[in-house]
């Protein structure tokens, strides 16, 4: 290997960098050169390269040379590091990862080394978990930017140690006297300090800053995992909670303590809702931040100062803390750079916000590396010398102290734009009892007195007045928001529609008084309050369902109506929301599934109600969500059946797997047709491609047909199960072959010969809407081959047209109104209603398919009658007539279902759509 000596240029680019590095290099020239022909500037190293690196470098002998030796690696690595920083050959991520690597690597080898030592002095730490004697274990859990993996060149290691619980030393081989664990550990934990942090002639390892574990400094120096518990239960608060987010375990525990400390770490830090009893919290530690930046007014501090580094954290990790237990990928010990990346993809910050932000990010923290480079000290302010100023800008490649000096300022501008923005106060538009007082008597004046009334009692009730004093203050906090909501709906709306509002609106109240984390969000979120007022009055099923499930009051308070998320974007928000979910958990996979369904269900009904969305994209987007479900359902249901019995058999031979599983569900009805309403059942088939006879693969072999029956039965489970929120979605499997006689999952094969070979006209016309939702592309494939098969066969055309007629005239009999209802139309079965427009789409494909064979492409009406159109068999003006009276009846049937009313309506609105409608269906079959 040719040594490395470097060229005069890179070496006055060190001496630029780094007087400190510089003088490294020139006293022990032939060591450093040594080193890094070993590890050259253009190569990275990794976590396990550190281990054995310290293995190779360190002289292991006594304590004394394991101190000087390690020292002696830092002070080369650092000449490396700070090297390659000055030349462009190393990005700031990476150089991140490798000081954070390595202070892991330093921290695992002195604590083995510590913890040997001991052991042989006073023998094994046991304890007792669950009755039986164990080996106690000793946890380093790295907070601050070693926890978030993200050290600069001089920072310190905030640590915190833990270990299982009480006992005593076994001396058993090894030791002479024993001891109690918790001096056993404070050994430990001193030796581990002393190795990294005192300071020797080759300087220190890193400095150890113990100040975040519980108690501070005055505290013991370990505690047990019982006792952190204890602590954060009852002591805990919200900046301790701040700095845990970045909380990680550095040593190699067994997978029963890190599961303990891990959830440990995510009760205390996060909550499964919304946390918005953080706001509070937060805002006074944002004011903190800003009156030390007022006092000081050190600009000089990138850190500390406006717009600095910690003003990016800040945002980065308010955002984590409210969020993080909601949702899962912000619950992940991330960066704060992935964090930017994170809440950017979740929306919380929109892409030119986190753009400016991660930029100045990467711009302040390389010039904190080069701030610190200069003398190895741990410092954030600019150096008030102008040559040290100016050659930390050369260092960053800027032509002079004016042109750096800009865009400095520039970062720190757009830093603080989104950080004042960040958990502001309140704009609460009633904050004080003066104004609510004032809002009560103007609404009392304008609203009907049934509405007062029920105000009223509704404040002096049992309930309000029972409630413990935490939640009662919040809804002293949240009562004056409500109030000028209602005053502000009366006065832009109307009278009529608050009234309408008050019930719903105390019938929201009185299901979230006692679960008064939801009376904050209100308090937290005045203008989306007011947005909430006029939604309870026009809709009663949304009102009912923010009622019964206040969880889903965060979705609409932070209005992710505005943008319905596409398939992609649904199958995201799902996947990330099951990261939680273990494998066979049953019960949190269906609290999740609902709250997925209705979260999305309750987004696309708010975006109706607005006249947001044209009701084409609303039943696109509840039919995406349901087809994510039963996607989900499907997948769930065979990973774990395959888990537990082996994968199937396919018909070509092959083993199924996750990707070929050899399953699939078709959607028919309005799930099919990609017309999905509010309180569609979907209607569904499962076929299969697999060996029936063929016995799984697994230790608990059982037959494919077996394993077939149990995957329906499970997601039928899944699916159907009633818990106290509901059923995810109600399931129909009628119009699979034989109906309710037939088996509940069959082949291809079979269901090609049943629809060739005993099907009834009216499963035909079925078929018309069936479409393939989820599961194995070649059964997907396959299914959409025979539908288009059967559908463009030759039929005799009057046959057609008596069967379509004959069904019709059956379902108006049975579903449609009836006798003295005649002044009133079924939206949907009578007569020149939606099943007309329907059954006439129906006729035309199963008569003319056969002529026309893109007549049988696609499932949905509208553009059935786009390809009608195309053809001579209905003018242009009459499918163009019939689309729009399908989508104005569909329309109409959703606003009603938003009002908890049926599909019935006055016939005097509709009659000349129905006579247009009852017109070609007359021309058509006469």
């Amino acid at each position: 290997m040719t040594m490395f000596i470097p060229t005069q240029i890179q070496i006055d680019t060190l001496k630029l960098a780094s007087p400190f590095a510089h003088s490294i290099y020139l006293k022990k020239t032939a060591e450093i050169q040594a080193f890094i022909t070993n590890h050259p500037l253009g190569c990275g190293l990794t976590t396990q390269g550190f281990d054995r690196l310290i293995d190779d470098f360190v002289d292991q002998v006594n304590d004394e040379r394991i101190m000087a030796t390690l020292r002696q690696l830092r002070q080369r690595l650092m000449v490396r590091w700070i090297w390659q920083d000055a030349l462009g050959m190393i990005t700031l991520e990476t150089l991140m990862q490798e000081l954070s690597d390595f202070a892991n690597a330093c921290i695992r080898f002195v604590k083995n080394h510590v913890y040997h030592g001991l052991i042989q002095r006073y023998g094994v730490p046991m304890t007792m978990v669950n009755g039986r004697k164990r080996v106690d274990e000793f946890a380093v859990i790295a907070m601050g930017k070693l926890g978030a993996m993200e050290l600069n060149l001089s920072s310190d290691i905030d640590l915190i140690f833990v270990h299982k619980g009480a006992g005593e030393t076994d001396v058993g081989q090894f030791g002479k006297k024993s001891i109690e664990n918790q001096k056993f550990m404070t050994h430990l934990a001193r030796g581990i300090i002393r190795l990294l942090d005192e300071v020797l002639a080759d300087g220190f390892v890193f400095r150890a800053d113990m100040r975040l574990r519980p108690w501070g400094d005055g505290s013991p120096l370990v505690m047990t995992a019982t006792a952190l518990e204890k602590y954060f239960n009852q002591h805990g608060r919200t900046w301790e909670r701040f700095a845990w987010l970045k909380a990680r375990v550095v040593n190699d525990l067994s997978e029963e303590f890190l599961d303990t400390l891990s959830d440990l770490r995510k009760s205390f830090v996060y909550r499964y809702y919304i946390d918005y009893s953080a706001f509070g919290a937060l805002r006074e530690m944002k004011s903190l931040i800003v009156a030390q930046q007022t006092q000081r007014q050190d600009l000089d501090n990138i850190k500390l100062g406006v717009g600095g580094i910690r003003d990016i954290e800040f945002i980065v990790q308010s955002f984590m803390l409210i969020y993080g237990g909601h949702q899962a990928a912000l619950g992940e010990n991330l960066s704060c750079l992935d964090g930017i990346t994170a809440l950017m993809r979740f929306g919380y910050l929109d892409a030119d916000e986190a753009m400016d932000l991660a930029n100045a990010y990467r711009f302040l923290r390389r010039l904190e590396h080069a701030i610190q480079a200069r003398h190895d000290e741990q410092t954030q302010k600019l150096p008030q010398d102008e040559q040290e100023l100016l050659a930390i800008a050369s260092v960053l490649n800027f032509e002079s102290l004016e042109e750096f000096r800009q865009v400095l300022d520039g970062h720190r501008q757009r830093v603080s734009v989104p950080f004042d923005r960040m958990i502001t106060d309140r704009q609460s538009p009633a904050q004080n009892m003066k104004e609510m007082t004032s809002a009560w008597q103007e609404l009392q004046e304008c609203l009907n007195d049934d509405s007062v009334r029920l105000l009223k009692e509704f404040y002096g009730s049992k309930l309000v007045k029972s409630l413990e004093a935490e939640p009662k203050s919040r809804l002293d906090a949240a009562y004056p928001i409500i109030m000028h909501a209602l005053l502000e709906h009366a006065k832009q709306d109307g009278v009529a529609q608050a009234d309408l509002a008050v019930p719903r609106l105390i019938a929201l109240l009185e299901s979230i008084c006692r679960r008064s984390i939801y009376l904050v969000m209100l308090a937290e979120n005045p203008n989306a309050t007011i947005a909430l007022v006029p939604m309870l009055s026009a809709s009663r099923w949304i009102a009912q369902e923010l009622a019964l499930y206040p969880m889903l009051l965060d979705n609409f308070l932070q209005k992710r109506y505005l943008h319905l998320p596409n398939k992609d974007e649904l199958a995201d928000i799902l996947r990330q929301s099951l990261l939680r979910v273990e494998r066979f958990d049953d019960e949190g996979y269906l609290a999740a599934i609902r709250l997925f369904k209705k979260t999305q269900v309750l987004a696309v009904a708010s975006a109706d109600v607005l006249g947001l969305r044209h009701i084409m994209k609303v039943s696109d987007s509840l039919t995406f969500i349901a087809e994510m479900v039963l996607e989900s359902a499907l997948y769930r249901a065979f990973d774990e059946l395959a888990a537990k019995h082996g994968y199937p058999l396919r018909q070509n031979g092959e083993r199924a797997s996750h990707v070929h599983m050899g399953f699939a569900i078709i959607g028919y009805g309005k799930l099919g047709g990609i017309e999905m309403s509010y309180a569609s059942d979907l209607d569904v088939v499962f076929l299969h491609s697999i060996n029936e006879q063929a016995d799984t693969d697994g230790a608990k072999p059982v037959s494919g047909m077996k394993f077939a029956s149990r995957l329906v039965q499970k997601i039928l489970s899944y699916l159907t199960t009633q818990t106290r929120d509901g059923r995810v979605y109600e399931l129909d499997m009628r119009l699979r072959p034989s109906g309710n006689a037939g088996v509940m999952i069959g082949s291809v094969q079979a269901f090609e010969r049943y629809q060739t070979q005993k099907a009834w006209a009216w499963e035909h016309q079925a078929l018309v809407r069936a479409r393939g939702v989820a599961g194995d592309a070649s059964v997907l494939s396959a299914f959409d081959d025979i539908r288009q098969d059967v559908l463009i066969k030759w039929r005799d055309i009057e046959q057609v047209r008596t069967d379509v007629q004959q069904m019709r005239q059956k379902m108006q009999s049975h579903l449609g109104t009836q006798g003295d209802q005649s002044h009133q139309f079924h939206l949907k079965q009578d007569f020149g209603g939606l099943v007309d427009i329907e059954f006439l789409a129906q006729f035309l494909v199963l008569a003319y398919a056969h002529q026309y064979p893109n007549l049988a492409i696609w499932s949905d009406n509208v553009r059935i009658f786009e390809e009608v159109a195309k053809t001579d068999l209905l003018s242009d003006v009459w499918c163009e007539k019939l689309t729009d009276t399908y989508l104005l009846l569909r329309k109409a049937t959703h606003e009603l279902a938003l009002s908890d009313k049926k599909a019935i309506v006055d016939d005097e609105a509709w009659q000349d759509s129905r006579a247009f409608v009852c017109q070609v269906w007359q021309s058509v079959f006469g």
